[in-house]
């Protein structure tokens, strides 16, 4: 199967390069612009190089995409700017790359390459601060910050492509993905960043009680079903949320990564005002339709998935 992964550099892009290269026959290419303020680099490509075609372009250069999809039977689109903090501050940067971006790729396959399956990730913060006790797909959508609106808006292009032009497109909604080769940044992923803080002895610092429930999903499970959704006829035209049956309390978290890398420690501090403003609270997510759909479900659970990170990092896996 011929595979292009956009974003492969990043790090849920690691980990779906790894599980597609599992499967006997793939041919893997890979594109990633490489930014560098988005913290960018192959080093965790390095180790399966040889196994993979390595394409240096950005999600933006109509020319590149025209060649990069034709051929492809399977596009994964995990490239995005993914900070939220950075979104608020570069918001037009932001609608660049999350929508105008998505909107060049799906006409690139809508010109070029109408038979290939193209399978978005996006985000479980389309959805803003739940209304209801369990969110799933038929939650409003009240985004609180640029980057979570935008993502929303490319979600409506895959779906509207697929309407009136026939695109096999799926999109799945992850939440709080966590696993190897993360970014040890605030901005991109606070289960990561906690990780890091750990693994470097520096404190964990959480704002407030930290008693906000997360779901949370291990990196390698997550590239488990993408791989999985682009083989599902069923899924075609679907948006769907993409999380485990796993919520714990942030504080939770971070004692968590605490106690598996046996590092850090845990600190309470005060809101900032910003992102006072645009935190979710409590939120609970339901993967129901999507486990219905394909049998899916997540094989690691917080802990094991942490004890996996760790040993990959210290290269005992």
């Amino acid at each position: 199967m011929k595979i292009l992964i956009i974003g492969g550099a990043g790090f849920l892009g690691a980990n779906l390069v790894r599980r597609c290269l599992a499967e006997p026959g793939a041919e893997v290419t890979v594109m990633d612009s490489l930014d560098p303020h988005l913290h960018a680099t192959t080093a965790h490509l390095q180790p399966v190089w040889k196994n993979i075609r390595f394409v240096r372009g950005d999600l933006r250069d109509e020319t590149l995409l025209a060649e990069v999809v034709q051929g492809q039977e399977v596009i994964f689109n995990c490239a995005a700017q993914t900070s939220h903090p950075l979104s608020i501050q570069y918001p037009l940067l932001d609608a660049d790359i999350n929508c105008v971006g998505n909107l060049k790729l799906l006409e690139a396959v809508r010109l070029l390459n109408r038979d290939a399956v193209v399978v978005y990730t996006s985000s479980s913060t389309v959805i803003g601060k739940a209304q209801h006790a369990v969110v799933d797909e038929d939650h409003p959508e009240r985004p609180l910050e640029i980057y979570s609106a935008n993502k929303g808006v490319a979600e409506k292009y895959y779906r509207i492509y697929n309407t009136i032009h026939d695109l096999k497109t799926v999109v799945l909604r992850f939440a709080n993905l966590f696993g190897p080769y993360g970014k040890g940044y605030p901005e991109f992923g606070f289960i990561n960043y906690f990780i890091h803080l750990a693994r470097t002895g520096e404190p964990i610092k959480i704002f407030g009680s930290g008693d906000q429930l997360r779901n949370v999903l291990y990196a390698e499970d997550a590239a488990d079903i993408l791989h999985l959704a682009a083989q599902q006829n069923s899924l075609i035209g679907q948006t769907l949320f993409a999380t485990s049956n796993q919520h714990l309390s942030v504080s939770a978290i971070a004692s968590g990564i605490v106690e598996v890398f046996q590092n850090g420690s845990v600190e309470h501090i005060e809101w900032p005002d910003e992102r006072r403003r645009i935190e979710v609270d409590h939120v609970e997510f339901s993967s129901a339709s999507l486990q219905a759909l394909t049998g899916w479900r997540p094989r690691h659970d917080f802990l094991s998935g942490l004890r996996q990170t760790r040993a990959v990092i210290e290269g005992k896996q």
